[in-house]
């Protein structure tokens, strides 16, 4: 019966702490928002988040750059009128981030505009 409980106890512990480090969002600098203006050039719609790929210039050098911006989970933003198809490679986007504290071409999802369309 001891042994149940440990392992239970054990097996509780390593997802709240897995589930813990998923939610993290100290990588991005929470306190600076960057805007960038550029081109789709591939949505990954997948679990459990997406991920919006965007060449736009790079604030610091005006150099175009791929940028990896990380967004919600399908699920929710499904039930905001999104969806794999809301946007494809090609597209004119404008995306507002809290970019990584690193200094890397990347960021956390804030605002998404596809040509001229606002996606909230």
């Amino acid at each position: 019966m001891k042994t149940a409980i440990y392992s239970a106890a054990a097996v509780a512990t390593v997802f709240a702490a897995t589930a813990s480090a998923h939610h993290s969002f100290a990588m991005f600098d929470q306190s600076k928002e960057t805007t960038l203006d550029g081109t789709l050039k591939a949505l990954q719609w997948t679990n459990p988040h997406i991920w919006v790929q965007v060449v736009a210039k790079d604030p610091a050098s005006g150099q175009n750059v791929e940028w990896s911006i990380e967004g919600g989970s399908p699920n929710n933003l499904s039930s905001k009128g999104w969806s794999r198809n809301v946007m494809k490679a090609g597209d004119h986007v404008t995306i507002v981030i809290h970019p990584l504290k690193n200094g890397q071409h990347g960021g956390s999802l804030m605002k998404l505009t596809v040509n001229g369309k606002t996606l909230t």
